[in-house]
């Protein structure tokens, strides 16, 4: 890894739990030397990416980011392309429906919105989603380029006993997304949490993320599970639609199958 590459990764483990990161923790985090790890920081702060509050020396997302994101949502406006069609698949799933973007090799969380419908409710707490054990990740996996798999594939941590860390095993679950449509998540990266995904694409022609439903795993069914592919090919063609993109014609084959066999 590059030294920009090693000091922007420092960003990534900002989130709105851990607003504020000190040296300490970030050796911690990172388990680099503490000399290597200042020097990064300081460059970050000199540049605008950090800030340094003057009295806990805790460091926070600093306002070139910032300027940067906005850029990013006028020149590319993902999360507008999003805004009425999250909600509708929420209310219309009775679950939590969310969005992420592929930034590098690293799946984002966009947006989330949850229903209301039930009390007990799926919380989103991570802004990233590990690719090889979601079903957003599944689903940005069987459509991405092979260096994508092959960096994701060097390292498949386990994070419950239903995560796949066998690489064959994992190739043959996203074969399965590839003849679906569909990824998968279930009880894989959260225990009691069962997740559908679908991959986005972009102007570009590539994969740029996904869309996904989280659903307590005691309430899914196949009734359900019928449900909620179906509502995620209409949001899902929605949303590529709206990122200038076009779903490949043989995904969206398998997607129109599917909405004939729920009608069936």
């Amino acid at each position: 890894m590059s030294t920009v590459s090693k000091a922007i990764d420092l960003l990534n483990w900002f989130s709105a739990e851990r607003a504020q990161i000190g040296l300490a923790e970030f050796q911690r985090l990172t388990g680099r030397d503490k000399a290597t790890t200042y020097r990064y920081l300081c460059a970050l702060e000199e540049s605008g990416f950090l800030e340094q509050d003057a009295t806990t020396r805790a460091y926070t997302i600093g306002p070139a980011v910032l300027r940067l994101a906005h850029i990013r949502e006028v020149t590319v406006p993902r999360r507008a392309g999003v805004r009425r069609v999250l909600p509708q698949l929420a209310e219309a799933t009775g679950e939590l429906a969310h969005v992420s973007i592929l930034q590098g090799n690293s799946l984002m969380t966009l947006t989330d919105h949850s229903s209301t419908r039930y009390s007990a409710r799926v919380v989103l707490s991570e802004p990233e989603l590990p690719l090889h054990a979601t079903g957003s990740g599944h689903a940005v996996l069987a459509y991405c380029e092979p260096s994508l798999r092959d960096a994701t594939f060097k390292k498949l941590k386990r994070y419950t006993e239903f995560t796949e860390t066998n690489q064959k095993e994992l190739d043959q679950r996203l074969q399965a997304v590839r003849d679906t449509g569909f990824g998968i998540g279930n009880e894989s990266y959260e225990e009691g949490v069962y997740g559908i995904g679908v991959p986005l694409f972009d102007s570009s022609t590539h994969v740029a993320g996904a869309l996904a439903v989280a659903s307590v795993a005691t309430r899914v069914d196949d009734e359900k599970i019928d449900t909620i592919k179906c509502e995620l090919i209409s949001a899902a063609r929605q949303i590529t639609h709206s990122w200038g993109g076009e779903v490949p014609e043989v995904l969206d084959i398998l997607w129109t199958n599917t909405l004939i066999s729920a009608v069936k």
